[in-house]
């Protein structure tokens, strides 16, 4: 399973790579601002110099603009993934740029039946999105599963990108389940290094050796 951060935050992006576990990044405009970035494009480039893959969302809901803000962002960087949102002109862009050689994440996915129309206008990732699920009291990582089952009937190449991932436990049902990759807040990865045995192990061990020292 590939390991993407959900941020715009370069000291938390610099972390992660440095533990050797981070695969990507899905950042947009929201986050940009959260953290005072202004100059979205060139803050773009620094984190594509940073990972392999990074996943710059359009703000256009029409197809040219679409299109036309999808060929500005790839510009960027090679490493650009193009994030765009599963309507119907959207659809329509992810074939263009898909056909032009552009890598496209189709985001805000919440059922199996738009991951499948994703896939076949030919996105390369597609997004459900868990926790907004579990919001409304369905059911987050049963979409994952179904999308897993349909991708694997029909020899898909598009990846399965859990996105909206709030806390350990959805991170490990979704690797349970076969999710491709999993985008999540940065302190998710550190919680999943905790274990109270692992500290208690620790602290022990280090007892232990203080003694025999």
């Amino acid at each position: 399973m590939k390991f993407f951060i959900d941020t715009a935050n370069l000291e938390h992006i610099r972390e992660a790579v440095d533990m050797g576990v981070l695969d990507g990044v899905t950042t947009n405009p929201s986050l940009m601002a959260k953290e005072g970035i202004r100059e979205v494009r060139s803050h773009y480039r620094r984190i594509a110099e940073m990972v392999p893959d990074v996943s710059a969302e359009v703000l256009a809901t029409d197809y040219n603009g679409i299109v036309a803000e999808g060929r500005d962002l790839a510009s960027i960087h090679e490493h650009i993934t193009v994030k765009i949102p599963m309507i119907k002109d959207g659809v329509k862009a992810i074939r263009t740029l898909s056909e032009e050689g552009i890598r496209i994440n189709c985001t805000l996915i919440f059922s199996p039946v738009q991951a499948l129309i994703a896939a076949k206008a030919g996105a390369r990732y597609v997004s459900p999105f868990l926790g907004r699920l579990d919001d409304i009291g369905h059911e987050g990582m049963q979409l994952v599963e179904e999308i897993r089952l349909i991708f694997d009937n029909y020899a898909f190449n598009t990846e399965i990108l859990a996105a909206s991932i709030r806390h350990v436990e959805h991170l490990r049902s979704a690797a349970l389940v076969g999710a491709d990759i999993a985008t999540m807040p940065f302190a998710v990865i550190e919680k999943m290094l905790k274990h109270p045995l692992t500290d208690r192990g620790l602290e022990a061990f280090l007892a232990d050796a203080k003694r025999n020292g």
